[in-house]
């Protein structure tokens, strides 16, 4: 498993793992990551990342997106 911050632009990954405390793995819930799901990575600048997540388009920190193992 790596971190979603190792994904390349245009990739397509699926969850493995969130890690963190309950209330940030909620959160993440609540944004729609969940492990078995499905992630493109739109684009990356500096380790933020803007993501695809079912019909949404969402940005996360490096610090966040650390978090998902793919």
């Amino acid at each position: 498993m790596i971190p979603l911050t190792m994904a390349k632009s245009g990739e397509t990954v699926t969850i493995q793992k969130i890690s963190g405390k309950d209330e940030i793995r909620q959160h993440l819930a609540e944004l729609g990551f969940e492990v078995g799901g499905e992630v493109t990575v739109v684009s990356e600048i500096a380790g933020n990342l803007i993501l695809q997540v079912k019909d949404s388009r969402i940005a996360l920190d490096k610090t966040m997106a650390n978090r998902i193992m793919i």
